[in-house]
């Protein structure tokens, strides 16, 4: 008996974090909304409407009934963050994930802004891949608002492609979450992440090998997952815009102007090859923290400020650490200057850490070895080399030193 096709998904929650804030706000739909520039909590946010509408007894089961007015406008934000993600009405106008928000606020200044709730996103995330785990359960975690999910051996997952499987998923999806999600189905994963955004939102799309030439190659190169902007700059100023015409190009030539690796690959993603399999525990390389300043700051004249930021930045990877059970040898620092040049500099030591005393302690040797003369924009914090606690004995430690101290 022959094996069946292999039919992989990719599933992606479609603008996640503003899906999330409809719920709570459903009034917001429809409208540009753009979630950046800041985090704030439920409870928060009812504290604040108890201070501007005092007159009534502000619950969560009120929030559908917050006027438009309370919500603060994109277009009065002052500061350095950044779009976290837009609703597709706020991308009409060319706002977009990663963006700067003084740079999003010129195109749609009447884009309502939210700041995040990232405690929520993650128990949304948690929420709708335990529904997938329910009915597919080879699935690989891809971050926050995207999975793979093998369907090639689901009761349903070679119906009509996979669209049957995938139809399932999506509704249940809803019905449970409220969250609506795009999936794209397909022989491998390269392909099926290109597919899952064909039909946004609310879609699905399934490729079948003998369309790669109808649907795949007339795209952009820059579509292909992994292949990043210098690359894709290489190859236009070669005139090759589309994966069709890389296609087009034989494997030695793209072996002499990209390398014997990477050209290779380029080569198979073009045709549209990919056997890698789904990663059903992928173990994390590093977690680290990092905050843009809201003015750039000197480490002496604020010395007691960058202080503090550190302090609570080498907190929040312990935390981190700490609720995923790990424990890191490597510890390393992330600055941007005023100027946006980055430096980071990394201390790998024979013991492992976990909590922040010393990783604070560590990170500071680190910041010993950079330039603190001039204005910073940005700091970070950084715990690499990781190990799971339960794969290791009592974690090292090492002495804690002053930080920013004469700086």
């Amino acid at each position: 008996m022959n094996a069946p096709p292999r039919r992989i998904a990719h599933l992606d929650m479609d603008a996640f974090f503003v899906s999330v804030e409809w719920l709570r706000y459903p009034q917001l739909k429809g409208l540009p909304v753009v979630v950046g520039g800041g985090r704030s909590t439920e409870q928060q946010v009812l504290e604040r409407l108890r201070q501007q509408y005092p007159g009534r007894r502000w619950q969560r089961c009120d929030m559908g009934d917050i006027p438009l007015d309370f919500f603060q406008r994109l277009g009065s934000y002052v500061g350095r963050g950044v779009v976290a993600t837009a609703s597709y009405a706020a991308r009409q106008f060319g706002v977009g994930s990663a963006m700067g928000l003084m740079a999003a606020a010129r195109r749609c200044p009447q884009a309502i802004q939210l700041p995040a709730d990232f405690e929520e996103y993650r128990r949304c995330s948690r929420a709708f891949k335990s529904v997938i785990l329910e009915i597919a359960p080879v699935m690989e975690d891809r971050g926050i608002d995207e999975v793979f999910i093998d369907f090639t051996n689901v009761p349903g997952g070679q119906r009509e492609g996979g669209r049957t499987l995938a139809r399932l998923i999506q509704k249940t999806i809803l019905q449970r979450t409220g969250l609506s999600c795009s999936i794209g189905v397909a022989p491998n994963k390269l392909l099926a992440k290109m597919a899952s955004e064909f039909e946004k939102p609310a879609g699905i799309s399934v490729v079948w090998e003998s369309e790669l030439q109808q649907r795949i190659w007339p795209l952009p190169c820059r579509t292909i997952n992994g292949l990043g902007p210098k690359t894709a700059a290489r190859l236009q100023q070669a005139g090759i815009e589309t994966i069709g015409q890389l296609a087009a190009c034989t494997l030695p030539q793209l072996v002499r102007q990209f390398g014997h690796s990477y050209g290779a690959w380029l080569h198979n993603a073009a045709w549209g090859r990919d056997d890698r399999p789904l990663t059903t525990r992928r173990e994390p390389k590093s977690m680290s923290r990092e905050t843009t300043f809201a003015r750039d700051l000197h480490a002496k004249r604020d010395t007691a400020q960058l202080g503090a930021i550190f302090t609570r930045l080498c907190e929040r990877v312990a935390q981190d650490l700490q609720r995923k059970g790990y424990v890191g040898r490597e510890v390393g620092v992330k600055l941007r200057y005023a100027d946006f040049h980055v430096v980071t500099r990394a201390h790998l030591g024979d013991e492992y850490v976990q909590d922040a005393r010393h990783i604070r302690a560590l990170a500071g040797q680190c910041l010993k070895r950079v330039d603190l003369s001039q204005p910073l924009r940005l700091l970070g914090v950084r715990v690499g080399a990781l190990r799971r606690v339960d794969e290791l004995g009592d974690a090292g430690t090492a002495a804690a030193l002053p930080l920013f101290e004469g700086a």
